[in-house]
């Protein structure tokens, strides 16, 4: 669909990397509302803590795998045996705090899930369950952080979660879709506009 879209009217911050360019194109910016999925992007950015996306996205699959396709339940089960077996896979980032981190965000979202009904409800309140709609020109005009992600990230630790400050938040909104943040003159900023009508 999007791949025949000249790389000038792209966000340039996917360069020209295949993979980069695919998630640019179709995910990045899409509204989630899916619990497993927005849980899997949590956890994600928190491990890109330090690194660069593309490092994380080229990892993705093998997270998938080690974590048992992010199904919480079964994260949350984790214990010491499981912690070792994913500091001893190389296809994930191997720090133990990152993984530790990821379990107790399992538990913490199955908590937050029976006070709130579901991560959505909980993540989306932030924007009033609307996409925010942004019209930046240039990269250097994009925030790393706003008071929305302040408001979530204070709110996810209350709840017991880790690796979620304000500006891996931040990160987080624009991947799922509660902003988009694809330049005005980016060809995706006008399609991802119109999922939210």
């Amino acid at each position: 669909m999007s791949s025949a879209a000249p790389s000038s009217h792209r966000c340039p911050w996917c360069g020209t990397d295949s993979l980069y360019v695919a998630y640019h194109d179709t995910e990045w910016g899409v509204p989630c509302h899916n619990d497993r999925r927005l849980f899997e992007m949590l956890v994600l950015d928190g491990a890109q803590a330090g690194l660069s996306w593309l490092t994380i996205l080229r990892k993705r699959e093998n997270y998938r795998r080690a974590f048992h396709g992010f199904d919480a339940e079964h994260i949350a089960r984790y214990g010491a045996r499981d912690v070792a077996r994913l500091l001893a896979d190389p296809g994930i980032v191997r720090n133990r705090f990152k993984i530790e981190s990821a379990i107790r965000n399992a538990r913490a979202y199955l908590k937050l899930r029976e006070t709130h009904g579901s991560l959505d409800l909980f993540l989306w309140r932030f924007v009033e369950g609307r996409p925010r709609q942004n019209a930046w020109r240039h990269l250097r005009e994009i925030p790393t952080r706003t008071r929305q992600s302040d408001m979530m990230s204070r709110a996810l630790r209350a709840a017991g979660f880790n690796f979620v400050g304000s500006t891996i938040c931040y990160a987080f909104m624009q991947a799922a879709g509660l902003v988009n943040d694809h330049l005005v003159d980016c060809f995706r900023h006008r399609q991802v506009a119109a999922l939210s009508r």
